[in-house]
C-alpha cells in the first residue's frame, strides 16, 4: 500500500475571480425558454385540479400561468429575434422547433381568452383541452429539438 503525502492545498483566496461564464457572442434564447414553458405547464395542472374541485381559486391560477407564460414568451421571442440580428442564425433543422413554439404560443393566446370567461365555462371543456394541448405541443417540440442536440450533435443556434 502507498500513502499519498499532501504538500500543497489550495484555499478559495487563490482561486480565479474571474467568471467562467460568457455570455457576449451565445444565444441567451435557451435561457428563457423554459420559464414560459413551466407556466404552460402550471395552467394545465392548475386547470386539472379547477376540474376536480370546482374553487375558483385554481381557474384563476390558470389564467395567472397563462398570462405570465405569455408576456415571459414574449421576452424569449424578443431575445430570439435580437439574437437573430446579431448574427446568431438558426439551424434549417431547428426551424420546426421554432414553428411548434409559436404554434403553442398562439394556441395559449387563445386559451387565455377562453380562461377570461366566467368560472366553470372557461375552464371546462375547452380551457382545459387548449391547455393540454398547449403541453402536448410543446412535449412534442422538447423532444424534437432535444433530438437535434442529442442524436444529430445539432444546437439551436449556432
Amino acid at each position: 500500500m502507498q500513502h499519498i503525502r499532501i504538500t500543497d492545498t489550495a484555499l478559495v483566496g487563490d482561486a480565479d475571480p474571474l467568471s467562467t461564464a460568457k455570455p457576449r457572442g451565445r444565444a441567451i434564447l435557451p435561457a428563457l425558454v423554459p420559464f414560459p414553458i413551466a407556466c404552460f405547464a402550471g395552467a394545465l395542472v392548475t386547470d386539472l385540479m379547477y376540474w376536480r374541485t370546482d374553487d375558483v381559486m385554481w381557474e384563476r391560477f390558470s389564467i395567472w400561468l397563462i398570462t405570465i407564460g405569455l408576456i415571459l414568451a414574449g421576452v424569449a421571442v424578443i431575445a430570439g429575434l435580437i439574437d437573430v440580428a446579431l448574427g446568431k442564425r438558426f439551424r434549417r433543422l431547428a426551424w420546426p422547433h421554432v414553428v411548434g413554439y409559436v404554434l403553442a404560443l398562439a394556441v395559449s393566446l387563445v386559451n387565455a381568452f377562453v380562461h377570461s370567461r366566467d368560472a366553470y365555462t372557461a375552464v371546462v371543456p375547452t380551457g382545459l383541452t387548449l391547455s393540454a394541448l398547449v403541453v402536448i405541443i410543446l412535449l412534442v417540440t422538447g423532444w424534437a429539438g432535444s433530438a437535434l442536440v442529442h442524436r444529430h450533435r445539432k444546437g439551436v443556434a449556432l
